[in-house]
């Protein structure tokens, strides 16, 4: 997820969202992740892709060369994306059609539109025109794969619901004396040495995603190297 400095528009008009998608698909072919789904919002971006190189240098290709001519079309300068991304790994089959319909809806859930299909700056529609035998430059494959047919396709992405999966939080900074307190209160921390690898990852990567602290932080509250923690937040 990409949002806009100070949550402020990153899209004031179509031919910017038309230059997004532009760059979008020329940082896919130059870097060669797959795209399973994207939508543009006017202050924010989400997209749902499978790295092939480190994510940062994918979403470098991606807004450098946007915030350019973004910059240059209205006469300004300086940053105009938050200077951190937001990412999280989908972990399963099932979370990964989730994401898709979360990204899909995110118009509806705003109030913009009444259905995913009206709104032409998603992905929603491609995967509609695959059905149809159109060649679109998005990777449904992965995707169509669970539905045997258009009709259960749509059926799933209107389908009303209650995901949350990425999203902004307002969440306030801690101390690391309140930070430890309340993970102490929900997470038996104190033993966290003495479980396996895999479940003290499973911990902290809930943890970073629930708390949103800094990888520093949760090393000092944890008592753990930054690299156990840093490993923990890509688990998937």
């Amino acid at each position: 997820m990409l949002r806009g400095i100070d949550k402020r528009n990153i899209f004031l008009d179509d031919e910017d969202r038309e230059k997004f998608l532009y760059t979008l698909l020329k940082a896919k072919q130059s870097g060669g992740f797959s795209l399973y789904a994207y939508c543009l919002m006017d202050n924010h971006v989400h997209l749902l892709i499978k790295e092939n190189e480190e994510i940062g240098n994918s979403i470098k290709r991606i807004t450098v060369s946007y915030v350019q001519w973004h910059n240059n079309k209205y006469g300004r300068s300086g940053h105009l994306f938050e200077n951190r991304y937001k990412s999280e790994v989908v972990e399963s089959e099932n979370y990964l059609l989730k994401v898709a319909r979360y990204i899909h809806q995110n118009p509806v859930k705003a109030n913009i539109i009444k259905s995913p299909s009206v709104y032409i700056w998603s992905s929603y529609n491609k995967y509609i025109d695959k059905y149809y035998g159109d060649n679109v430059q998005l990777d449904t494959d992965n995707i169509l794969n669970y539905f045997n047919n258009i009709e259960k396709f749509e059926e799933y992405m209107i389908k009303p619901n209650t995901d949350e999966c990425l999203e902004y939080y307002n969440k306030t900074k801690l101390t690391d004396n309140e930070l430890k307190d309340q993970l102490e209160v929900k997470y038996d921390i104190k033993d966290i040495n003495n479980i396996s690898k895999s479940n003290r990852d499973k911990m902290i990567f809930q943890i970073r995603k629930e708390t949103g602290a800094s990888i520093r932080q949760l090393s000092r509250v944890l008592g753990l190297g930054r690299g156990i923690i840093e490993n923990a937040t890509k688990i998937g």
